[in-house]
């Protein structure tokens, strides 16, 4: 790599991953809630999972000693989607005397997940840009192009959003969405963390909801729950974890599902699973029907291990969670940390072998696939 090249990395490594230490007075403090600091927020099971200076200087100067990450040794899958089932689903749903189509899933890649459960079209943490940067001339770019281009996509119903890092959350992405809405007639609701709303109102998007860890917020129907997991937040130099982070665990009359964000292991998930145990008896149906779970961007340990899971804690935030099945998520779209692009559907499958699961437990999906999901039994 071309020395100015590696320079202008580093900086902006240094920008995201450490993101200055200047903290203002947290407007949303609340000294009843141990996740809540005067200057920010907080874990529930390690306060900081954020390195030192010298931490990142020690991981950026082995990485270019090692020559890291290796190239992939084959690119992640793509398959073209299913765009008809997709376009139509919402409309088969309200159609007076029509059956409920089963729900769905289509990968568009990294940690950007449609939904279609519930009669909504749900978009998890949307990211279409080439890069995953403040700057699109610099930072990491896409190893292939959303699974649906964002001129492509169904009316988006609600967008979830688990926290403000760059490769989650996308100016042009969420501005593009809510513009598409708006000129169907229509407005997409954006759930984000709390800190975020005054963010999405810079840019001309106020039908924002804002969330605390356990809060609720019914759409349609069907009930989101924003969950704590183990992360930080930070735009840039002053910020780092101002706003907060989570998951989400939503509640469609046809899927019980959940979203982790970004996240290092933690109890948070067997917190998760104790908070609606009750709405998950076998009958009611059991747990969780889908999780969608991150499994890349995880080495190197030393320094990873606090804020990105490994596939090995992703198959046991799995099983914390009681989930019936889960999808990986976050990996093989943007060249993040040091392991290949195509390294975490291998330690994954190690991972389940580990643990006695069945490929159709835990597995991963081709970029563009679309997945048919069993609905869930009513009660």
């Amino acid at each position: 790599m071309p020395a100015a090249r590696m320079r202008a990395c580093l900086l902006f490594s240094s920008l995201f991953f450490l993101a200055g230490s200047c903290a203002a007075v947290n407007p949303y403090y609340d000294p009843a809630k141990p996740h809540h600091t005067r200057e920010g927020f907080q874990n529930n099971y390690s306060a900081s999972v954020t390195r030192s200076l010298g931490d990142l200087l020690r991981w950026q100067w082995d990485k270019r000693r090692q020559n890291l990450p290796p190239p992939p040794a084959a690119p992640t899958p793509v398959r073209a989607p299913d765009m008809a089932a997709i376009r139509a689903y919402a409309p088969a749903f309200a159609a007076p005397g029509t059956a409920s189509p089963p729900p769905a899933i289509t990968w568009v890649g990294h940690a950007s997940m449609l939904v279609q459960a519930g009669g909504l079209n749900v978009l998890t943490d949307p990211v279409f840009s080439q890069r995953a940067s403040p700057v699109q001339f610099i930072g990491p770019s896409r190893a292939q192009p959303p699974g649906i281009a964002l001129a492509d996509l169904p009316p988006i119903d609600v967008v979830v959003l688990s926290h403000n890092h760059y490769d989650h959350l996308d100016a042009d992405s969420v501005q593009g969405i809510a513009a598409r809405a708006a000129a169907a007639g229509g407005a997409t609701l954006f759930l984000v963390p709390l800190g975020l709303k005054p963010w999405f109102a810079s840019r001309g998007i106020t039908n924002v909801v804002e969330m605390d860890w356990w809060d609720s917020h019914v759409h349609r129907g069907v009930e989101f729950n924003f969950t704590p997991v183990q992360h930080w937040s930070a735009r840039g130099p002053g910020d780092r974890s101002q706003t907060l982070w989570g998951g989400y665990a939503v509640f469609a009359p046809d899927l019980h599902w959940y979203f982790s964000g970004d996240t290092g292991y933690s109890k948070d998930f067997l917190d998760t699973r104790a908070r609606f145990a009750g709405r998950h008896t076998a009958a009611q149906g059991g747990g969780f029907d889908l999780a969608l779970i991150a499994v890349g961007a995880y080495e190197p340990r030393w320094f990873m291990s606090g804020q990105h899971v490994n596939p090995a804690e992703a198959v046991q935030i799995h099983q914390d969670l009681g989930a019936k099945r889960s999808v990986g998520v976050h990996w093989g779209t943007f060249e993040l940390t040091d392991e290949p692009l195509d390294q975490p559907p291998k330690d994954l499958a190690a991972a389940r072998a580990a643990n006695g699961l069945k490929d159709e437990d835990f597995s991963v999906m081709a970029v563009g696939e679309t997945r048919v999901l069993p609905p869930r039994a009513a009660p």
